[in-house]
Formats: structure tokens, sequence, C-alpha cells
């Protein structure tokens, strides 16, 4: 049995990536979820794997479930790695949350012998932050001190605006204002 390194590189500005090691006996669907784990994703998503060549073009598909008529087509849960990944450098597109297309550029980096003292799949390496998921509340989302300091800036601006608002005595029936829907032009 050998070990299969993927590089999983999120379709982003900034450098983010992960490095996932998995046996190569296991399914996609493991890997889809080592990947939504190293991205911290929920998981509440459609997801597909595609193969594909050095272009990234999209290939054949390896979705979560069968969406086609034709039962014969593979799944996640029923695709095997070592029956996909057939050479080195083999590159996949990952898609999870079809609304949103959260991308992610998969390819194989290495395969090693396995490693007793590991236990697989194995996030090897993560370099940057996960783009976010757009149904994430935002409660979830950890402010940093830079977004911090510009909100409290940002809240400074507002309530010196509410209160030359609330200084100024504005008359509602004074001449000129909004009387009634007809006073609009639409």
């Amino acid at each position: 049995m050998m070990i299969l390194k993927f590089r999983v590189v999120a379709d982003v500005e900034e450098d983010v990536f992960r490095d996932i090691e998995i046996e190569e006996t296991q399914s996609f669907e493991t890997l889809h979820n080592a990947i939504l784990k190293a991205f911290d994703y929920s998981g509440s998503q459609l997801a597909s794997f595609y193969i594909s060549n050095d272009n990234w073009d999209k290939g054949q598909e390896i979705g979560l479930m069968d969406m086609e008529l034709n039962q014969d087509s593979p799944t996640m849960h029923t695709a095997v790695l070592e029956d996909f990944m057939m050479e080195a450098n083999q590159k996949l597109v990952y898609v999870y949350d079809f609304l949103n297309m959260l991308c992610f550029y998969v390819e194989l980096i290495e395969t090693s012998k396995p490693d007793a003292a590991i236990s697989y799949p194995n996030l090897a390496l993560s370099v940057g932050e996960a783009p976010l998921e757009e149904n994430s509340s935002k409660e979830d989302h950890v402010l940093t001190d830079v977004e911090n300091s510009n909100l409290s800036a940002y809240d400074a601006e507002l309530e010196d605006i509410l209160r030359q608002d609330a200084d100024e005595d504005i008359d509602p029936f004074a001449e000129g204002s909004f009387e009634s829907i007809d006073d609009l032009d639409i």
C-alpha cells in the first residue's frame, strides 16, 4: 500500500493550500472529508471531484451523490483513489458549494510508504487562511486586530454623525419636505 500526498490549492488570490496524505485504498469520500476538515468547512454543501488534465479542464465527475440516472457512474463513496490516481502529478478539480463555487485545484505531489506512527488521512501542511463558507454566520468569523481597530474607528465616526443629526432640529413638515408618495419622482 502507498500513501498519496495531495496539494489542495484554494482558487483565491493569496497562497492558500493544504497538503493531505491519504492511503491509496481509501475513497474519494475520505479525501473529501479530509479537505473539509483541513479547511474547517461544515460539510453542509454538495461537492464533486473532476478528473483533470494539465490545463485543469474538468473531465469525469465523481460526485458526492449519484445525480445521473446511470447508477454505474462513480460516487465519492464508491470510487477508490488508486483506481483513478494512476500517474505522478495527476490533477483533480474539487468544487465545494455549487452556489458559491468554492473551487480547489488538487494535485498528487508525492507517493510514499506509510508511516506506522501516522493515522491517515493526515494534514501534513497548512498554509494561509481558508476562504470562508458563504453560509457561515458572522458570529463564527473572528475579527483580527486590524478589523477591530477599523470597526472602532467606524463606530466613532457613525456616533459623531448620529450626534450631529440629533443636534439639528429637523421639521418633517417643513416646506419642501416629503408629504406624500406623489412627491417622489418614480
